[in-house]
């Protein structure tokens, strides 16, 4: 594969019923310091409602838009992929704000890496006042620990990677049939051929916290969701998929005392009453986590957030 110093990236975002969010991720793809006719940005509606008018605000952003039906994210962007004209393929979500500089040093670690497979970049969560709620705080210490997870478990979050297309008509896309994990079940399929994968932390994108647990609450069961699709994909047999089941519920229904005991030493989370709140909130997680998993087991349906 010969690529130039400036390959032509496309980025492409999946979209369901987010069109205030979208609307400044777009915004902020329209300043960026990487040339302008270099990249295209490929926006996928996944069945968002009419009146988000996804239409009018891609519109205004120059950007190119096309539908999937199929539900799900990792539907969404494997038909941005197939549109892409892009060497370089680039992910990020409706609800991500990327830096000026995201696309540049993106591409830049692709490029400066032999054999790479992945890039991961930083996802920086920010409030939605200053004051920041319990859920608000849980997530700040939580989410997208993208470093973590490239080095632990070889995948990161889809809201902000940077992979070569050839890599992708090599191992194959995203597995469509996940509502959430499809990025875990893609990225250890990248480590798995053999692809170097890296961090950095200078392609960066802003992402805003859940601020309530109704929020929090439709993306913990969508979470458990992708969890236990995954599982039962990699477990075909039925007595290892109920052993799997089994051990991992054990676990969902553990007090999370350790959570609890790190949280009151994180020098992120100022006094008692914040350290208390955020263990209280993940008392709510694991526990919605497992209630959701046996849910599924009585033969329920995964759900997409």
């Amino acid at each position: 594969m010969t690529l130039t110093s400036t390959p032509f990236v496309s980025i492409i975002i999946p979209v369901f019923n987010d069109a205030k969010h979208l609307s400044l991720c777009l915004v902020s793809l329209e300043h960026q310091t990487y040339p302008k006719s270099f990249y295209e940005v490929i926006v996928v509606d996944n069945g968002s409602d009419s009146d988000e008018n996804i239409q009018e605000i891609v519109d205004r952003s120059k950007s190119i838009l096309i539908s999937e039906l199929t539900p799900g994210s990792y539907a969404a962007r494997n038909k941005g992929i197939s549109a892409a004209q892009g060497e370089v393929i680039a992910f990020t979500d409706a609800d991500c704000v990327p830096t000026p500089n995201w696309i540049e040093k993106g591409v830049g670690a692709l490029l400066n890496t032999p054999n790479c497979g992945l890039v991961a970049g930083r996802i920086e969560i920010f409030f939605k006042h200053s004051q920041p709620t319990p859920v608000e705080l849980y997530e700040s210490i939580t989410a997208f620990p993208q470093k973590q997870l490239l080095e632990r478990r070889h995948y990161a979050a889809a809201a902000n990677i940077f992979t070569f297309k050839a890599v992708l008509e090599k191992i194959g896309l995203f597995d469509a049939t996940l509502k959430s994990n499809g990025d875990v079940e893609w990225g250890q399929r990248v480590f798995s051929h053999g692809y170097q994968q890296i961090y950095t932390n200078e392609a960066c994108v802003y992402h805003p916290a859940r601020y309530s647990f109704q929020q929090l609450y439709k993306r913990t069961i969508r979470l458990a969701g992708g969890v236990y699709d995954l599982q039962n994909r990699r477990n075909p047999s039925s007595l290892k998929r109920n052993l799997v089941f089994l051990r991992e519920l054990i676990l969902d229904f553990i007090p999370p005392l350790m959570f609890t005991f790190n949280a009151f030493r994180d020098p992120r989370l100022k006094g008692i009453r914040q350290k208390l709140e955020v263990s209280i909130v993940m008392f709510f997680v694991r526990y919605v986590t497992g209630w959701e998993k046996v849910r599924l087991k009585l033969g329920a349906v995964s759900a997409r957030e």
